[in-house]
């Protein structure tokens, strides 16, 4: 399917451009009013509404491929121990296929009725609803939980014996029909409406107007709803997105939105019975009593606005190539999928979410240009790691600690020549110090030949910079003021060495594997004990930097002393990267209250 999926992109993106193009064409025109209910643009793309669309389209295939095998799992134990009829020749002719298709999609019905009914559900479908906009790009809108509970709707076409290749192929059949109902520039088709899945029908799927809540679930046939009574004409216009507005273009946020939301509904229900009902009654429901507590305004339809953010041209077009980019390595991606082992195309496909999550943040102004090059340079140097792309990862690694170094200095002195984080210069300087012995250590263990120890040298001067800048803005505070924090990563520590020491022969280094231990558990110790001090989200987080520093040096030395880890370089530098960029984003920022603005 993954390959399906990559060969059917380009046909995607054309007919999309060729409907944004249309779109633009009719804009303003008496045919088609600028805008609709609300002040809302008709008819149209906006840019962040469409690359959000997309990215979570994209980041839908990239999970998809790490967790298909739970669907293929379940379905193929239920088919190879329940099934009826599994040897029936009937499954392997055209009619056994439509019978197929059939079944499929009334197995469909349930599982996108139940998505809009059932909590837990709606809160991996939720995904494909955010869109304030209907067109073609909404139809690559995808949840990236899905997987999670959706296989459960389908074991009836186990049970009655079709088999996993067949299921697979009307599954495609089923998505692929679905794409081109998302636009709005078809109208009514007659006959067509009364028994198919059309625009008409599905319009009114996507809309929050009373009377089109919750209708039309069918994929391919309507004739489901017309039979179990969720089937709604389309007869006023259409207002897209959902009661409960996203506003964000965070592809994370867009997957975890309801689920954060249901978990503090249950967190708060005072009893048992409501906790887990919270999960599994219908969408806006609550337990008695949680409404005086934290209310929720009641959704009011004229009430209804467009959200977006504000974009110059330069960060439009910086996106844009951005998106360009991330596309075509997702489509490398699914194409090599098949060829590929299981491990590396897992790596590589969080790899690309990765991105396509800093891609984002970059547009909701969570994360700076620059902090997102960063971000995508980490991933670079992992990925061209993992691959065993050698040259290129003699490019990416160095780069990083470079162009963190160039993030530091440019983003703390700017062109107006000020200190944006109100530090005194000796704060960065030894941020700057540490970035860049780190990127010495990182040479020296990419170089041929016994450079460990030197290169363990270098990052154990980085860390003592690490903490002598912890250390410089906590002003009265004493040295490690969390004692439990330091015991705790002294004992950690401990327990780490005890487990490496067998590997370690040599008596030089044994010392240096010693030392470096202790000096990252002290260095550790200090963000967390400086985190208790400040209380500010920045220090919380250059402290969750430093336990994953001090985790990912742990898997270097169990790489390399006690056993090796299968796919040890994504774990370890995934780590490591997630560690420096946590530092480097937040070290600075010493503020009692922590500015919104972005890293």
């Amino acid at each position: 399917m993954a390959k399906v999926i990559a060969l059917a992109s380009p046909v995607f993106l054309l007919l999309i451009g060729l409907e944004w193009w249309w779109a633009q064409h009719l804009a303003g025109t008496p045919d088609r009013p600028a805008n609709n209910h609300a002040g809302r643009p008709a008819l149209g793309y906006r840019f962040h509404d469409t690359l959000n669309s997309l990215s979570l389209g994209m980041m839908s295939q990239m999970v998809n491929l790490l967790t298909k095998g739970v669907l293929v799992f379940f379905y193929a134990l239920a088919y190879e121990h329940v099934a009826i009829w599994p040897h029936l020749a009937l499954w392997h002719t055209a009619a056994g296929m439509l019978l197929a298709l059939l079944l499929y999609d009334f197995c469909y019905y349930w599982l996108h009725r139940m998505g809009h009914e059932v909590n837990v559900l709606w809160a991996a479908h939720v995904v494909h609803h955010q869109s304030q906009h209907y067109n073609l790009s909404t139809a690559l809108r995808q949840t990236s939980s899905g997987f999670l509970l959706g296989w459960i709707f389908y074991l009836p076409m186990a049970l009655v014996g079709v088999p996993p290749e067949v299921f697979g192929v009307v599954a495609l059949i089923d998505l692929l029909y679905q794409f081109w109902v998302h636009t709005e520039f078809v109208g009514k088709l007659g006959w067509f409406d009364r028994w198919f899945c059309s625009p008409s029908n599905h319009r009114v799927h996507h809309a929050v107007n009373d009377a089109y809540l919750d209708k039309n679930y069918g994929g391919i046939l309507i004739v489901w709803d017309r039979i179990f009574g969720s089937f709604q004409e389309e007869e006023e216009r259409c207002i897209y997105g959902t009661r409960s507005a996203l506003n964000s273009w965070d592809p994370i946020w867009a997957n975890l939105e309801v689920y954060a939301s249901l978990w503090r509904d249950c967190l708060a229900a005072p009893r048992w019975r409501d906790k887990l009902r919270v999960w599994l009654k219908h969408p806006g429901w609550r337990p008695a009593g949680l409404d005086a507590i934290d209310p929720k305004p009641p959704f009011r339809l004229d009430q209804v606005f467009t959200y977006d953010v504000s974009s110059s041209p330069g960060k439009r077009l910086f996106n844009g190539a951005l998106f360009v980019s991330l596309l075509g390595a997702v489509v490398a991606v699914l194409e090599l999928a098949a060829t590929r082992p299981p491990d590396l195309t897992a790596a590589s496909a969080v790899g690309v979410a990765v991105a396509l999550w800093a891609l984002g943040a970059h547009v909701q102004t969570h994360l700076s240009g620059r902090m997102t090059l960063l971000v995508l340079l980490a991933v670079l140097a992992t990925l061209s790691s993992v691959l065993n792309w050698t040259v290129w990862h003699f490019g990416f690694k160095p780069l990083v600690m470079i162009f963190a170094i160039f993030y530091v200095a440019n983003f703390s002195y700017g062109a107006s020549g000020k200190n944006h984080f109100s530090l005194k210069s000796s704060s960065l300087t030894l941020l700057m110090a540490a970035l860049a012995m780190s990127g010495v250590g990182d040479v020296l263990l990419m170089l041929p030949g016994n450079l460990f120890i030197p290169g363990l040298a270098s990052f154990l001067v980085a860390h003592l910079f690490y903490l002598a800048l912890f250390r410089s803005d906590m002003k009265a505070a004493p040295w490690f003021p969390s004692k439990p924090a330091l015991a705790g990563t002294l004992l950690a520590a401990l327990a780490m060495y005890a487990l490496v020491w067998p590997g370690l022969r040599d008596p030089v280094l044994q010392l240096a594997v010693a030392a470096y231990a202790l000096v990252i558990a002290l260095m550790a110790a200090q963000a967390l004990g400086r985190a208790t001090v400040q209380k500010t989200a920045a220090s919380r987080l250059v402290a969750a930097g430093a336990c994953w520093f001090m985790l990912s040096d742990s898997l270097i030395a169990i790489n390399r002393f006690v056993q090796p880890i299968p796919l040890s370089a994504f774990w370890i530098l995934g780590t490591y990267y997630l560690a420096q960029l946590l530092m480097v984003g937040n070290a600075l920022r010493v503020r009692r209250t922590d500015s919104p603005g972005s890293v």
